[in-house]
């Protein structure tokens, strides 16, 4: 044990002097969502000043706005590129200093490594404080972080902080593949419930009734996912591989719909690949055996999802057209968002045994107008806008659903596809829509 302490001395670093270890040309990975090392982070603008130039940045889901994200002058020292945007990039990206990659969440390091050769990378992220046989867990999130460690070509640069939950699973790292260690008090982010409106009650309601008792499901986060949980509360032997372990995954959990009893693929086991949400979230977390944090390449891998019978998975999109084409990411020419793992998971719940793929949206949406005013558009539209990603392809695509019913599309031609989708448009629009079956030769 003493020798495990005295390795562990040897690599702690001050919060101001970490970025010693760094060099010119580096590729830093950074940990996803809330393995996000904020406060180090905060201080990686100030490579700029110590002379560090051509590093590379990757990030995902950032919880923070950081002078990084700011200031153009900061990308001549680390140029910062993210895979799914929050606010703070899609702030700063039309100043031209940031950029998108695109790519499914399954394959997100696979696709980094391609971009880091030749160079030396370095893995920023956080971890629970190390346990008396010298291992750290990396606490809430496991997507790629374990996948780029295992390369054995990483600095591993860790954030450790006794508040963070001791999570398990196949994220644990020993304390001899860890390069520097910045201790913090600091508490994991905090994401707040959302609520639930009667939009959302209703999507999740259809949804409910169409998910069978021993079904395995995915959510993801937000009033409907919500709302869905909510109303699976009165099913029974219900499992759970998510790639987002959410606060009302607890609910299910706690009120015994969910046991992991009838899932094909590891039962008696939650399976997910990072969490984020409230305190309760985290408590629950702590040192619970029953929930497994795995590598997104595998919890996301559609053929890994498909080896789960009655897999379901939920997912919202922001438009969809009278094919089926859904746009999850973007508004038009600007990105929103990203891909994450709509893709994964819809595709992988349609390989499993009697799996369901839902695709979720309000009917309408109010925009705002050059003038400033606001206006009610629909949401299921002939084409899609100018510009927008194609995130789920029409082949990919099972339900569809919103406040005012559910369209199956899976196996149906586009024709029925425009007329199923427009019978759960908002009535208001489907005078509208039925006019563009003709104009676009929807048959």
């Amino acid at each position: 044990m003493e020798k495990l302490a005295q390795l562990y001395r040897e690599k702690v670093s001050s919060l101001e002097s970490f970025l010693d270890h760094f060099k010119d040309q580096d590729f830093i990975v950074v940990g996803l969502g809330g393995s996000e090392p904020m406060p180090l982070m905060n201080e990686l603008h100030k490579l700029y000043d110590k002379g560090i130039r051509g590093c590379q940045l990757s990030n995902t889901l950032p919880m923070g706005d950081y002078p990084l994200f700011n200031d153009p002058k900061y990308s001549e020292s680390v140029r910062v590129n993210g895979w799914f945007y929050t606010g703070p990039l899609r702030k700063n990206h039309p100043k031209g200093h940031l950029s998108f990659q695109p790519q499914h969440l399954h394959r997100a390091l696979d696709k980094r490594l391609v971009a880091m050769a030749g160079r030396r990378k370095v893995l920023m992220t956080t971890a629970a404080s190390m346990d008396e046989h010298g291992y750290f867990s990396l606490s809430i999130g496991n997507t790629y972080e374990m996948q780029l460690i295992r390369t054995g070509e990483v600095e591993v640069v860790l954030e450790v902080s006794p508040h963070f939950p001791r999570t398990f699973g196949d994220n644990q790292v020993h304390v001899s593949d860890v390069a520097v260690i910045v201790e913090t008090d600091r508490m994991p982010p905090l994401l707040p419930v959302a609520d639930c409106s009667e939009k959302d009650e209703a999507i999740g309601q259809y949804i409910s009734e169409l998910i069978e008792d021993g079904s395995t499901i995915q959510l993801g986060i937000g009033g409907i996912p919500n709302a869905v949980a909510k109303a699976l509360v009165g099913k029974k032997n219900l499992g759970i591989h998510t790639e987002m372990f959410t606060d009302g995954m607890i609910d299910l959990l706690e009120s015994g719909a969910v046991n992991n009893k009838h899932k094909t693929l590891y039962p008696d086991k939650t399976i997910c690949t990072f969490a984020l949400g409230t305190e309760r979230l985290y408590q629950y977390l702590h040192n619970n055996p029953s929930v497994w944090f795995m590598p997104g390449r595998w919890t996301n891998d559609p053929y890994v999802i498909g080896q789960n019978d009655n897999m379901v998975s939920i997912n919202t999109t922001i438009e969809i057209d009278l094919t089926g084409q859904c746009c999850s990411e973007s508004m038009g020419y600007h990105q929103f968002s990203g891909t994450g793992g709509q893709a994964d998971t819809a595709i992988g719940a349609q390989y499993s045994k009697n799996g369901k793929s839902f695709i979720t949206l309000y009917s309408t949406a109010m925009v705002k107008q050059p003038d400033g005013s606001r206006k009610c558009v629909s949401k299921i539209v002939p084409t899609l806008k100018d510009g927008a990603v194609v995130t789920l392809s029409r082949n990919d695509v099972d339900y569809v659903v919103t406040e005012f019913g559910v369209a199956a599309l899976r196996g149906q031609t586009i024709g029925e596809r425009a007329k199923r989708l427009i019978a759960i448009a908002h009535p208001d629009f489907r005078a509208e829509l039925e006019r563009s079956i003709e104009a676009y030769q929807f048959y």
